[in-house]
């Protein structure tokens, strides 16, 4: 048997293009317009250096940290993504994964799992809300995911309405009738591994969104939900402060990349935000979150948790944001094609490799604890940063 385990994170996604239908990869991917930012997530990373020691290195290194009432043992969460149609198990996969390697992740109101499932499988497990509906609704979700026993609440902002990819969009049928199953065959029969995996579950994608309906209604289409949230009205801060009001635990504001809504976000009482534009599916043009991260941590990281959110592929990524400030980061792409590649396994892998990335990096650094990290340990070249809003 092949041995299935990959090396890098690029590996994955290597291996994930090769074993996924083209429109399910092509989600993956996603981005926005010209890709101005989602290139930008990822290159920032590569411009900032390392200033290395040589003798008088640690023999051992501490990554564990505390993030929203949860200890983990690394700073990287499972970011809430939707992962339809990537591996049968979706979700659950990825929970066995991050429980096993013990950190948390954020589930979706859009998932493909019931939060109940999900809950079963990672207790520390966030349950991840957008603004779709009206405030009942909303507090109608908030209180099945308190019943389900979520760790905390993620609230996303960051999501605006995408105008198209110039390398084009993937197709994404609204649900999977035999028409379109036809439709879909002669990508799906190219890829004999993925179309075994559903055949053996005897399921296929449903394309559905079980935690967003209320009072017993029926799970929406993802199409469906997204068409609802297009109809919301955009929350307010005011709004925000209604929602954190109705949620007694550790509660998070994700898509901050101005100061000043960062400061709009402690005064709404949120116990953490999450730097990130969306992993550049967003306004395209919004820089890289990495270099939004220092103004904001030094504004509000005495306050609230900050965590960065967009283009960590290695431990060395993670290492520089814990540098520059953040508590912990998460990671959606990368653990997305660890699954698409190899299932809860391959979400395993990735995780494995942030670790080690992070120990080596700290060993290279001379520190015993990722606590230690602070900007002297890199390089940043000038102008690097970009500081938004007051």
């Amino acid at each position: 048997m092949a041995n299935k385990w990959f090396e890098t994170v690029a590996v994955a996604q290597r291996r994930a293009k090769r074993r996924l239908p083209a429109s399910v990869y092509g989600a993956l991917i996603a981005g926005a317009e010209a890709g101005v930012t989602i290139r930008d997530n990822i290159d920032a990373f590569s411009e900032i250096g390392f200033a290395p020691k040589t003798a008088g290195l640690s023999a051992t290194r501490e990554m564990a940290t505390r993030v929203m009432g949860q200890d983990i043992s690394l700073p990287v969460l499972i970011s809430p993504t939707g992962v339809q149609a990537v591996h049968p198990d979706g979700e659950v996969a990825v929970a066995r994964a991050a429980a096993a390697r013990g950190t948390a992740m954020g589930l979706s109101s859009f998932a493909s799992k019931p939060v109940e499932e999900v809950m079963a499988a990672n207790p520390k497990t966030f349950f991840q809300m957008y603004w779709v509906g009206d405030r009942d609704e909303m507090a109608a979700r908030m209180e099945r995911a308190r019943a389900a026993g979520a760790a905390g609440i993620i609230v996303t902002l960051d999501w605006s309405f995408s105008f198209g990819r110039d390398w084009g969009s993937p197709r994404i049928p609204e649900k999977m009738t035999f028409q379109e199953m036809l439709r879909q065959a002669p990508s799906v029969v190219t890829r004999p591994g993925y179309l075994y995996q559903w055949l053996r579950n005897g399921v296929v994608p449903d394309l559905t969104v079980p935690n967003l309906p209320v009072g017993g209604q029926e799970a929406p289409t993802f199409f469906g939900a997204y068409g609802q949230w297009m109809q919301t009205t955009p929350a307010s801060w005011e709004d925000v402060a209604w929602l954190r009001s109705q949620w007694d635990g550790p509660f998070m504001v994700k898509g901050i990349t101005r100061v000043d809504e960062a400061k709009r976000a402690v005064d709404a009482g949120v116990s953490a935000i999450s730097v990130s534009n969306h992993g550049g599916n967003n306004l395209d043009g919004t820089p890289a979150t990495i270099r939004l991260l220092p103004d904001i941590a030094t504004a509000v990281g005495d306050q609230v948790e900050v965590l960065l959110d967009g283009g960590v592929r290695r431990g060395g990524d993670v290492v520089k944001a814990l540098a520059l400030g953040a508590r912990a980061v998460l990671i959606g792409r990368a653990y997305l094609w660890g699954l698409g590649a190899n299932g809860q396994a391959g979400v395993e892998n990735v995780l494995d490799l942030m670790r080690s990335g992070i120990d080596a990096c700290l060993l290279g650094l001379g520190h015993q604890s990722i606590a230690e990290l602070t900007p002297d340990d890199l390089v940043l070249p000038p102008g690097f940063t970009r500081r938004l809003g007051g």
